[in-house]
């Protein structure tokens, strides 16, 4: 991009003697101008739609900035890093690059090979500290037995049933009417059983696995980065 600069100063003419021939204003001198200002107005963008080539500069707007103002790579690259303060953590399900290369800012590692994460907790001694680890893949799920008891065995101790007897007072060649006089007796079953006794057994049954990476949780594998600084 070129900058007009020009190169007839044509105000000093005006202040020269009559006669003298410098105070001629000279085709070569209107032709070179109008030259210089063409040249420096094509190496211009227009306002509207421009194009830019080469690297062009702008100012960098402050961190927060939210208008129509532009942005900057450097802008950009600050609003990024506030995104992903030291200690954040960048997740990637595709590609191993480092975050350094990606984003364009920070150092960062490696982080939590072969683990998954969890909330922090601070009720829960096990999840009260930031980067605090535990469990096992390899943890044996628990084998236990359960048992069953019985002091004895349940039988029928047998039973007896009572038969009523209705009987007319009637005489003897009478018809019985039914409401008619009667007398009841009753009559004793002798004492039986049914057979049926329940005995409740005892039975240790064991369950429960235990082996080389039985106690995994349901997985999906990423890469995962901390940022250090």
């Amino acid at each position: 991009m070129s900058s007009y600069v020009k190169a007839t100063n044509f105000a000093t003419k005006d202040t020269l003697p009559t006669g003298d021939s410098n105070k001629i204003v000279k085709g070569t001198e209107l032709d070179n101008e109008f030259n210089a200002i063409a040249g420096a107005i094509s190496s211009k963008s227009d306002i509207a739609s421009p194009t830019f080539t080469g690297t062009p500069a702008a100012p960098t707007a402050t961190a927060g900035t939210n208008t129509t103002q532009l942005a900057t790579t450097a802008f950009v690259t600050a609003s990024l890093s506030a995104v992903y303060p030291v200690g954040s953590i960048y997740v990637n399900a595709a590609v191993s690059t480092n975050p350094t290369t990606l984003l364009g800012f920070g150092t960062w590692e490696a982080f939590g090979a072969g683990r998954v994460m969890v909330g922090f907790n601070a009720s829960d001694a096990l999840f009260d500290t930031l980067e605090e680890t535990g469990g096992s893949k390899d943890a044996v799920v628990v084998s236990h037995t359960h048992t069953a008891t019985s002091s004895s065995s349940v039988s029928d101790p047998g039973h007896q049933h009572n038969i009523r007897h209705y009987a007319s007072t009637e005489s003897a060649g009478s018809t019985v009417n039914a409401g008619g006089p009667t007398t009841q007796s009753f009559n004793t079953t002798e004492t039986a059983t049914t057979g049926i006794s329940v005995t409740t057994s005892t039975t240790n049954t064991s369950t429960g696995v235990s082996g080389t990476n039985a106690n995994v949780q349901p997985y999906i594998t990423v890469r995962m980065w901390k940022r250090t600084a």
